[in-house]
């Protein structure tokens, strides 16, 4: 019985070795070369300030209102290639009637305070644009 038992314990050292890379834990619970891995991939966001340096007035409205915190890109997706080539990239127009339902509608995991609708019954079939605008809504 303990030759069984020794036997499953190394043959489990030999598939973990096998599997496991080596720089695993070197740092705490991950792999080292993650961090290498990650600066290799190309950038995709651009980021606010990008944004912001040549949509001036939509920047002004927007952080004029309570989406003044919401990062361009949480809407409009990863911009860095439209911020290098603005005439030959065009950024995200996102679809409203399913853009505003990802953070607004009614969730009992958000937080209370946070504006939350049930957009059947708040709007029906009208798109939240109609009565809201997606940079500067009202409440």
């Amino acid at each position: 019985m303990a030759l069984v038992l020794a036997t499953g314990v190394l043959v489990f050292l030999a598939i973990r070795q096998a599997i496991i890379p080596a720089d695993f834990g070197k740092y705490g619970h991950y792999r080292a070369g993650a961090m290498k891995d990650v600066r290799a991939r190309p950038i995709s966001y651009a980021g606010k300030d990008l944004c912001e340096a040549c949509h001036t007035d939509v920047a002004t409205l927007k952080n004029a209102g309570v989406h003044k915190g919401v990062a361009c890109e949480s809407c409009h997706g990863p911009s860095a290639a439209h911020t290098e080539d603005p005439s030959g990239t065009k950024a995200i127009k996102p679809e409203i009637a399913t853009l505003c339902v990802r953070c607004h509608e009614a969730e009992p995991a958000r937080p209370k305070n946070f504006p939350q609708v049930v957009s059947k019954e708040h709007a029906g079939d009208v798109s939240c644009a109609e009565c809201h605008k997606p940079h500067s809504p009202k409440i």
